[in-house]
């Protein structure tokens, strides 16, 4: 698979080390990207990541703005100026700058997760709220679908509660 799925809870070592997860490392070395690519996330206290595939996404989001403008500048800024890359050692671990994880608030556990195409790195109990929270979101979403489809009349997939 090359998508970063799933939620890993790792312990950082006395050397402020992290194990990254063997699953993100195989689509990590797929997508032809030496170590991660990580910056302070623009909505949330985490961090998020990628290779290759997410500097390109990037860089493409910056493209669709006019050069030159503060907007485009502004969110370079944020997405590169902000970012660091990160060497996986040997063992498959890194080491987040004190920076980053002041950001995100974590101190001796971070919780990886997948997002598809990137992935973030939590603290772990600020992830749990965060998780809730977006499920109970998801639960609001799926309504208002629902409710859509069969105001058009498309009843295909819309159920009833």
């Amino acid at each position: 698979m090359d998508q970063f799925v799933s939620t890993f809870t790792n312990k950082i070592d006395t050397k402020g080390r992290i194990s990254v997860p063997v699953s993100f490392r195989t689509v990590l070395a797929k997508d032809g990207f030496e170590g991660i690519y990580c910056y302070p996330s623009l909505d949330d206290d985490a961090l998020d990541a990628g290779g290759q595939r997410l500097v390109d996404k990037i860089q493409s989001l910056l493209e669709g703005i006019a050069p030159y403008s503060d907007e485009r500048d502004h969110l370079a800024m944020a997405l590169f100026g902000a970012s660091e890359v990160f060497s996986i050692d040997q063992d498959g671990r890194i080491k987040i700058p004190e920076r980053l994880c002041e950001h995100a608030g974590i101190s001796s556990k971070a919780t990886f997760v997948g997002l598809g195409d990137k992935f973030q790195i939590w603290e772990p109990d600020k992830f749990r709220d965060q998780f809730s929270e977006g499920r109970k979101k998801l639960s609001e979403f799926k309504t208002l679908l629902g409710a859509a489809h069969r105001k058009s009349g498309d009843t295909e997939g819309a159920r009833e509660r």
